[in-house]
């Protein structure tokens, strides 16, 4: 019931991202009929035909999940605020909701996609369209509803179950990697994980800080309290103590987000895997290995070996989206940045890990979509082909926007203080666009490069 409520009273860009989820769920699920349909209209195939098929609506349900859990991150409904665990929704209650609610919109879809996929066999209506879709629908033919409706309930299972793994509680406190530690000085719990050498806490004089001194002369010293200093750190050539004014883009660079701490460590194994895709496309198609695979919907016949090369150069974009993102954001702060260039590099580097892989789907899908043009006849491409092109493509911009959506997010608290310091309005579009600019400026080239050697396979 609280799920319904949150669902019902949620912002209009809330229930739009809540929407596309269902609709990437009604065109996965209708998918997944299709290819349930046509194992029942040809049961004279082996069955390695139906595992092909439902092999092929793998990567729009990975697609589809990959949105469902980018909206549920963003939802405002059930991010943790104060006071609510005083009623009762803590952590493992807003995530559960969350999951809740992915599985309503889910299983929303899933029902369009049985309704759409019902009304063209003809069991609802007369049949349409001239009975131009009994191919695939098994028209004429008994449909065992238990089995289409538990091949549909994995769309909202796995979706609600990425979105708990996902958002699960997780324990802030950083374990001490030596459980002789755990208890801190005097037997505190949950000490720090560096050791300290012996009589470091209670070495007499180690608590009161040694005053410091400043260099006034050749070989002479001064204590630190003598220098005059003002608040920002300006001192007048008297020894006298003045205010300096600040300009709102030098506020601006003071209070850029902070660069992280850690640097994305999957871009390695992101090129790694990119190159070993690339590899096995180039053998696959040098070798002409007679084992090739039938593709469903109008798609021409390829070896086994083309494909796994496609699978491993998206895998290996989606790895590598983060760092290079953060290489993005770490050259635009090179050569003496100003403060545009800082609040851009520094955004960057800290939403790395949250934009860097949506927008490694999306050049990996942009590939793909080059590639299809090296198919010998791309006009025979079929009905279910071009539903599940437009559920890939269409998830993986909307995840790519959703994920820019939790960025802005993230950094709000940064926005309103740099608003409240007087810096205007053009430097955070200036810092936008160059962001933009600069990942475009990456991204693109890359997805040129990695889209004409994943074509050459299929050139004519």
């Amino acid at each position: 019931m609280l799920a319904l409520r949150l669902t019902r009273n949620a912002h209009p860009a809330v229930q739009l991202r809540r929407l596309l989820v269902a609709a990437a769920s009604a065109g996965t699920g209708f998918l997944m009929l299709s290819a349930f349909g046509y194992a029942l209209g040809h049961p004279e195939e082996p069955a390695g035909s139906l595992m092909l098929r439902l092999a092929w609506c793998a990567t729009p349900l990975a697609a589809t999940v990959h949105l469902a859990v980018a909206v549920a991150r963003t939802d405002p409904a059930t991010a943790p605020r104060p006071g609510l665990s005083a009623v009762g929704l803590g952590p493992a209650r807003l995530m559960a909701v969350s999951a809740t609610t992915t599985a309503l919109a889910a299983t929303l879809g899933s029902l369009l996609a049985l309704l759409v996929f019902l009304h063209l066999r003809g069991d609802l209506t007369g049949l349409p369209f001239d009975g131009a879709a009994a191919d695939f629908l098994a028209a004429g033919r008994p449909l065992p509803l238990p089995a289409a409706l538990t091949l549909l309930a994995a769309i909202p299972v796995i979706s609600s179950l990425a979105v708990a793994l996902t958002l699960r509680p997780r324990d802030p406190r950083t374990a001490s990697p030596d459980p002789r530690h755990r208890f801190g000085r005097f037997g505190a719990f949950g000490g720090s994980a560096t050791r300290e050498t012996f009589g470091a806490y209670g070495r007499f004089g180690a608590r009161f800080g040694k005053p410091r001194t400043a260099r006034v002369g050749p070989g002479r010293t001064a204590p630190t309290a003598a220098v005059p200093q003002a608040p920002n750190g300006v001192t007048a050539p008297d020894g006298t103590v003045r205010d300096a004014e600040r300009s709102p883009d030098t506020e601006a660079a003071s209070t850029a987000p902070p660069a992280p701490q850690q640097t994305p460590t999957t871009l390695p194994w992101g090129v790694a895997t990119l190159a070993a895709g690339l590899a096995v496309e180039a053998y696959a198609r040098h070798t002409g290995t007679p084992s090739d695979l039938t593709m469903p919907s109008g798609l021409t016949t390829g070896p086994v070996g083309v494909l796994l090369g496609w699978v491993l150069t998206a895998a290996g974009l989606a790895l590598a989206g983060p760092g290079l993102t953060h290489l993005c954001g770490r050259l635009l702060q090179s050569a003496r940045p100003g403060a545009l260039r800082l609040l851009a590099g520094r955004a960057l580097m800290a939403e790395a890990d949250r934009i860097g892989r949506p927008l490694g789907v999306v050049c990996a899908v942009a590939s793909a979509a080059y590639a299809l043009d090296g198919l010998q006849d791309p006009a025979a491409l079929g009905p279910l082909t071009v539903l599940g092109a437009l559920v890939v493509a269409g998830c993986a911009f909307a995840t790519l926007l959703t994920a820019a959506v939790e960025s802005r997010q993230a950094r709000s608290d940064t926005t309103a203080a740099l608003l409240r310091l007087g810096a205007p309005a053009t430097v955070l579009r200036g810092a936008a666009v160059l962001r933009a600019g600069a990942l475009l400026a990456l991204f693109g080239p890359l997805t040129l490069l990695v889209a004409a050697l994943a074509a050459q396979p299929l050139a004519r």
